[in-house]
């Protein structure tokens, strides 16, 4: 005899049997009771979640000739008929494969037959927002007046693609997904009438692997029964099958995000694909990782809405406090994004590689997430007062620097003097003490991004302008704005010198990364710059 798959082989053939979907059964069973069956219902909701089985039991049950409680009785001629699918009486439609207009006049013609044997003609339609916009049509008028021995079931998995037409002349039911512990529970139920052994940690695994849909958990563990037939099935076995990663290669990949090792991530990236692990359902499982750590950043009391183990609690509770939830949430946005991207690429690793970088290097994005988690490590330097001191241009270290002698604050702590360039040749000199109408004669936007701007040297004759925004940098590099500049600088002090855009990109305050000349200057002389205006 061939062998049957768990799904079907343990397919509920009654209510009781119907896991997750309470709410649901005990509805059905009260009409049957009651004799109030409606001609038309709307089963809703994701894959595997029990609509074409509860309508099956359903048409059982409105047939059977000995109901009890609302069930069918499972031995009569007509569940035993429709059991074993040779019932004239329930006449099941693929509407993926039969959604013309003729096919819909078909069942039309059809409903004028009352059935040879039971009590009423059930069609089950599924798929059922697969028909055309005319097949619609024509079973609108059968679906609002039906002979009454005809009942339709019409099961779908995006009601939003059904007209509201037709909408409105069914009962609709929404199908709940099928939480963790219900799928669980089921399946150590099966595995016990299998005789096969599993660690209840693998259980939930698979449950938790099904997302919701109690067919795909009987699929993935008759997967996973079949490749290690005969075997214990453990928690190990049911990674390697399916291709995910233990919780612990997540907290690995987190703490090397966290310390910016993009090297370390991407060799353990390598590690995972060379075990045969699976790409997107990595992607997919650290996002959640990522989630839960999260949640529990959020709120004290999370511990009941994650189905994880106290071991890892423990362990994510840990991990929660190394990031803030701003940091967090730009790396879920960016798996995410990933996990709709991978799903159809053909260079899979070089895509989770690009999303690594990412999260190793925010400077490298230019968003607002990526802003604002550069801000907060720069913030956080602050605190701790750990600076790495910013290099000076090149050209203004080969200029060298004298030291001014330590000045005494008031509390007699040395206060360290601004290095003073050896030499400042006298042109930039000038353009530096007439910095302020230089600029007062620009026009507006280019002012404006040049009254924040710093002055430094970047050669023997060159002032190097630094601005600390890189919009304020791309405005006024461009050529008209160059040119601009310099021909309002050779207006006031008379020469033509090389001018020098400069963003500050050491991420340090101007004062520790770059000579400010201005500031220079104006202590040499013991007094504030002060501009005289010229008449042009």
């Amino acid at each position: 005899m061939s062998y049957t798959a768990l799904y079907r082989k343990f397919r509920p053939q009654e209510f009781e049997d119907v896991r997750g979907q309470e709410h649901i059964v005990a509805t059905l069973k009260n009409q049957i009771k009651a004799e109030r069956i409606g001609h038309a219902y709307l089963f809703c909701g994701t894959r595997g979640t029990g609509k074409t089985t509860i309508a099956k039991i359903f048409a059982k049950a409105v047939n059977c000739e000995h109901p009890e409680g609302g069930s069918p009785c499972g031995i009569c001629k007509s569940c035993r008929a429709i059991a074993a699918g040779s019932s004239m009486n329930v006449i099941e439609i693929d509407a993926a494969s039969n959604n013309g207009v003729d096919n819909i006049r078909e069942i039309r013609e059809e409903v004028a037959y009352s059935p040879a044997e039971g009590k009423y003609k059930v069609y089950i339609i599924d798929e059922v927002h697969m028909l055309s916009i005319g097949a619609f049509n024509a079973l609108l008028k059968t679906l609002e007046e039906p002979p009454s021995y005809v009942i339709f079931i019409l099961a779908t998995t995006e009601a939003h693609k059904i007209p509201i037409t037709i909408l409105s002349r069914c009962q609709r039911y929404d199908f709940r997904r099928i939480s963790i512990d219900v799928i669980a529970g089921r399946l150590e139920e099966l595995l016990g009438k299998e005789q096969v052994e599993a660690e209840p940690k693998a259980v939930r695994y698979i449950a938790k692997a099904a997302d919701g849909s109690m067919r795909d958990a009987l699929s993935l563990l008759d997967q996973c029964i079949a490749f290690y037939l005969g075997e214990t099935l453990t928690y190990d076995h049911v990674l390697e099958v399916l291709g995910a990663v233990d919780v612990e290669v997540f907290s690995g990949m987190f703490r090397k995000v966290l310390a910016k090792d993009v090297i370390g991530a991407i060799a353990l990236l390598e590690e995972l694909l060379v075990q045969g692990r699976e790409p997107g359902q990595f992607v997919v499982d650290f996002t959640w990782y990522l989630r839960n750590l999260l949640l529990l950043l959020s709120s004290d009391n999370m511990e009941d809405v994650l189905d994880i183990s106290s071991e890892n609690l423990a362990l994510l509770k840990e991990e929660a406090q190394m990031a803030d939830g701003g940091q967090l949430m730009r790396y879920i946005r960016i798996f995410s994004e990933l996990s709709n991207q991978i799903r159809y690429a053909a260079q899979k690793r070089v895509l989770i590689e690009i999303a690594l970088i990412k999260l190793c290097k925010p400077e490298m994005e230019q968003d607002y997430g990526s802003l604002a988690q550069r801000i907060a490590q720069l913030e956080q330097k602050l605190e701790q007062g750990t600076f790495v001191q910013g290099a000076m241009p090149q050209e203004s270290a080969d200029a060298g620097a004298a030291k001014k002698p330590p000045m005494q604050q008031e509390g007699g702590e040395p206060e360290t003097a601004q290095k003073l360039p050896k030499a400042i040749p006298e042109d930039v000199r000038r353009a530096v003490e007439n910095w302020r109408p230089i600029i007062e004669g620009l026009s507006g936007g280019l002012k404006s991004y040049l009254k924040t701007a710093r002055l430094s040297l970047a050669g023997e004759n060159q002032l190097l302008v630094v601005l600390d925004d890189e919009v304020a940098e791309a405005f006024v590099s461009t050529e008209a704005h160059m040119q601009e500049l310099k021909e309002m600088i050779s207006q006031r002090i008379g020469k033509e010198i090389e001018v020098k855009i400069q963003r500050n990109e050491t991420g340090q305050p101007f004062e520790e990364s770059y000579v400010d000349l201005g500031k220079i200057i104006s202590q040499a002389v013991n007094m504030e710059i002060t501009i005289e205006d010229e008449e042009e």
